[in-house]
């Protein structure tokens, strides 16, 4: 059975801190220099040459000889008391998928759980005022994404950001948020609470930058290299022209990881960002499988087990309406309905709505027509399709 690595020995927190002064390093690079040096504490006594030698910028070089060790010390201090995690590119605990990439950052700071970033990923991002069905496209979304075992990775960002993460944490599954700041602080601060919750779900808050970094605007396109590093694939659900979540979806090209987008409305200006990386050939989604798909992620076939939660036969005496799924197959008749119809007549969220609807279908007990409303069969499917099916569509978004 295999085992989660060891975390950094405590005689490394003062050079971790200190690489945080090597501005520019990137994980390729420390990862050489420890192999030079035989030890991560002996990089510094590399000296300049040997570092310049090995391909560091001077900046670097620099930084890291140069730092202040009282800097470093209340680096140190603020660490401990956060009870943050300090991850070097050398270190089997880094996330492998991010490790060989040239812009990877050297070092990263990790509230919560670090096993969360080596399970497989998808990055989900887009507009921070996105349309009332765009936010509830991404919720439903990370919820069935979740719920079969992929973690939902995003920047902590209102809008599609929060609701992404808002539908993992729905699902009971796992969320990652890249933050723009040092982890002493939550941006937006609307997010605090949402923040405590991911971390407390067994999900992680990642940072490259150490406690005391406020939010600057350069700080959030360079947070974007690392959310689509950490991902197979980057899913864009809705994003205006001059979203900054366009720059993700560049540096996932750039990272070899696949580019996906929603289509939407053509009246809709916060739809045009997406349909410009349709333009220049991200792969188009329309349901959840295409995505699955496309990054090559097989579900497992609990999910759906886990959804449904002992609604095929109500306890001898029970109340069928304390039943989620029951309350939907109660107001559910054999005329076609819409999913806004059943949301408004059960009183069940839209996620809980999607998720139910696409459980119940996979175990044959309501179809759906090709305008994508729901009904029961006059007699049962001769068999539940398989945990690959399509999941939530976008269709009605266009």
């Amino acid at each position: 059975m295999s085992t989660s690595p060891l975390p950094p020995p405590a005689d490394d927190l003062p050079v971790l801190c200190a690489l945080t002064c090597a501005h520019g390093l990137s994980a390729p690079l420390l990862a050489a220099a420890v192999q030079a040096a035989g030890a991560l504490s002996d990089v510094p006594t590399l000296g300049a040459s040997a570092l310049a030698a090995l391909g560091w910028r001077q900046a670097a070089v620099r930084g890291l000889l140069r730092c202040d060790p009282a800097q470093v010390e209340a680096m140190v201090v603020a660490v401990q008391r956060l009870g943050l995690t300090l991850l070097g590119a050398h270190h089997p605990a880094y996330p492998a998928q991010l490790r060989p990439l040239a812009d990877a950052p050297a070092v990263l700071f990790v509230r919560g759980s670090v096993d969360a970033l080596a399970a497989p990923q998808l990055a989900m991002v887009g507009s921070r005022h996105p349309t009332a069905l765009g936010r509830a496209t991404a919720r439903e979304f990370a919820y069935h994404f979740a719920a079969q075992g992929l973690a939902i990775t995003s920047g902590l960002a209102v809008g599609i950001d929060g609701a992404s993460h808002e539908g993992a944490l729905a699902a009971q599954g796992m969320t990652i948020a890249v933050c723009a700041t040092g982890l002493d602080q939550c941006y937006p601060a609307a997010h605090a609470a949402l923040a405590e919750r991911i971390v407390a779900n067994g999900g992680a808050l990642v940072s490259e930058l150490p406690p005391g970094a406020p939010p600057l605007p350069g700080h959030f396109p360079q947070r974007n290299r690392i959310i689509s590093g950490l991902a197979r694939g980057v899913l864009v659900v809705e994003a205006a022209l001059r979203s900054g979540s366009l720059s993700t979806a560049r540096f996932a090209g750039e990272q070899g990881r696949s580019i996906m987008a929603i289509p939407g409305s053509i009246h809709s200006a916060q739809s045009r960002g997406c349909h410009k990386l349709l333009r220049e050939g991200a792969a188009l989604v329309e349901t959840a499988e295409d995505v699955l798909t496309e990054i090559g992620f097989t579900p497992s076939n609990q999910w759906v087990t886990n959804l449904l939660l002992g609604s095929q036969t109500p306890a001898p005496g029970g109340d069928r309406l304390d039943n989620p799924a029951e309350m939907l197959l109660d107001a559910l008749g054999f005329e076609p309905t819409s999913a806004d119809a059943l949301i408004a007549s059960t009183g069940l969220s839209s996620t809980s709505v999607a998720s139910l609807l696409l459980a119940l279908e996979l175990e044959g007990r309501i179809a759906s027509d090709a305008s994508g409303r729901y009904f029961r069969p006059m007699a049962p499917a001769a068999a539940p399709r398989p945990p690959t099916d399509q999941g939530p569509t976008s269709t009605a978004r266009t």
